[in-house]
Formats: structure tokens, sequence, C-alpha cells
């Protein structure tokens, strides 16, 4: 064989090996598939690429075929960490028996995720990017240490680009980007998802931006039919808790304080805050001063 058939030979196979090497695999499509309705929803309420959300899901659990996912529906490799009071269980990694969380479902890990990114403060110049940047956001996980495989990044984009998880970022999300130019910048309290209120928003128009019955938006923030947004509210945009974290055991009253804004700011329901304080919505305003608990 010349040397200049033999080259065009071994281009061929390598060709052909390459595009072996990209077919995709049916266990993944399988878990995308499965999966994708959440990742697009954590997108919104959280804005975090549902690319990203989904080959992270897809790389650190095995397309959900890895131990910790099939047994602790941990999709995402989180380890317990230092204010992690749910279930747990032990699993080797970087070292042995470590701490990972472990949830009743899924989903729950999708949500957990999704409170992990926002909330780490390593992880905030990720939200300045736009929700399309991919590269951007797997390039920016590695830096700020999600993984130790210094191909993270890559393997994360790969994967994207491999089964065109990107589009998910656009068919909807993309849509309702445009629908809302000047989202809500979405926060954490008690591990709970809250936006602060503009002045000229309803009850309406924050469900619609967060895909949420604006009535149930009415009953988490325990407002009442007819109430109007001054703007500078704090607005759960899921159901507020019996008691604050471990971080917040009791609170001194200040100034301007209210039983109403309290159970807000620590993000525990109204009734719950009243009865940890022996005290009913009839009792005496709480003075400056006073000490009310929290949990």
């Amino acid at each position: 064989m010349k040397l200049s058939h033999w080259l065009i030979f071994m281009c061929l196979m390598c060709i052909t090996v390459s595009t072996s090497a990209q077919k995709r695999n049916k266990v993944y499509e399988d878990y995308i598939h499965k999966y994708r309705g959440i990742a697009v929803d954590e997108m919104k309420h959280y804005r975090i690429p549902a690319s990203i959300t989904l080959a992270q899901g897809l790389l650190e659990s095995g397309a959900g075929k890895s131990e910790l996912a099939r047994k602790s529906n941990n999709h995402f490799g989180i380890k317990c960490g230092g204010s992690w009071d749910g279930r747990s269980v032990r699993h080797d990694d970087d070292a042995r028996n470590e701490c990972f969380r472990a949830y009743k479902h899924p989903k729950d890990s999708y949500r957990d995720h999704s409170k992990f990114l926002r909330s780490g403060a390593r992880y905030a110049f990720l939200f300045r990017l736009k929700i399309t940047d991919y590269k951007g956001w797997a390039r920016g996980l590695k830096k700020a240490g999600y993984a130790t495989d210094p191909q993270y990044a890559n393997r994360l984009i790969n994967i994207i680009e491999l089964y065109d998880l990107d589009k998910y970022d656009h068919k909807g999300g993309l849509e309702w980007a445009e629908e809302f130019p000047n989202p809500h910048q979405p926060y954490l309290a008690n591990e709970l998802l809250y936006v602060v209120a503009r002045r000229g928003d309803t009850f309406k128009s924050l469900g619609k931006e967060f895909d949420i019955s604006h009535r149930k938006l009415r009953k988490y923030n325990e407002l009442p039919k007819d109430y109007v947004f001054r703007g500078g509210e704090i607005v759960y945009l899921e159901e507020k808790r019996r008691r604050a974290t471990k971080d917040h055991i009791a609170y001194v009253v200040r100034s301007g304080d209210s039983m109403y804004s309290i159970s807000q700011k620590f993000g525990v329901r109204l009734e719950r805050l009243y009865k940890m304080n022996n005290m009913d919505p009839d009792s005496p305003a709480p003075k400056v001063g006073d000490i009310l608990r929290l949990r």
C-alpha cells in the first residue's frame, strides 16, 4: 500500500472511531427525557441553565445508575457539609466513608443542587453569566471547585453538545427570558426561595414570572387577596417553615419590627412564631429589645 493511500485509510479510520465514540447512549437519553422537565423548572426559578443541571446530573450520577443515586436519590454528589441536618449516607469518594446527603425523591436532589449553587458565595459570579452561556458555566463550576476532575468542564460541555442539551436553555427558557427582560433576583432565607417585590408587582405578575399559582403566593406569604405591593416586601415562592435554621435560634426585636415582618425575615410561618413565643394574634406587639424564639 502506498504511503499516501495508507494515510487516507488511517484518516478514515480515525473519523470512524471518532464518530463511534460520539454515538449517543440510550441510557443517557432516557435520563434526559425523565428529568428535563425538572431541570427546566429549576432554571426558571434559580437561573441555572437546564443544560448544565442535566449534564451535571448525568455525569455525577452515571445517568442515575450510581449507588448514591439509586439508594439515596443524590444525583449531584453533594456532601453533607456543616449545615446539613437531613438524612445522610456514608460513601467512599475523595476519602473513605464520607458523608453525603440523602433525599426522598430525585426532585429533592435537583432542588437542593439549585439551592447549593445559589447560596454558595464561591458560585455567585456564575449568575452574572448569560443563561445560554453553558460553556462559561461549565468552566466556572470547575474554577469554583465543584469537582476535582481537571477535565470536569470539558466533560460537561461534551455531554451538552452531544445530546443538544442547550436547546433546553432556549426552548421555553429563552421565551421566558424574553417575556421577563428584567427578572427578579432570587434569594434564599431558611433554605427557601424568595424575591423582593417592586412597586407595581402583583401576585399574578410574580406568579406568571415564576410559574406559580398567584393563590399559592398569597398563601405562602400570608397576605390578603387585596394586598398591594409597595415595593421592598419579601415574597416567598415556597411555603414558609415551622422554624428558623439552627443559625437563628432567637431574635432581638428592633424598631419597626412586627411579628409578620419577623416571620418573613426568617421564613417562619406566622402562627408558628406566635405559638413558639406563647402569644396569639391578639397579644400586644413585641417591644424593642424583646427576645423572640425562632425555633
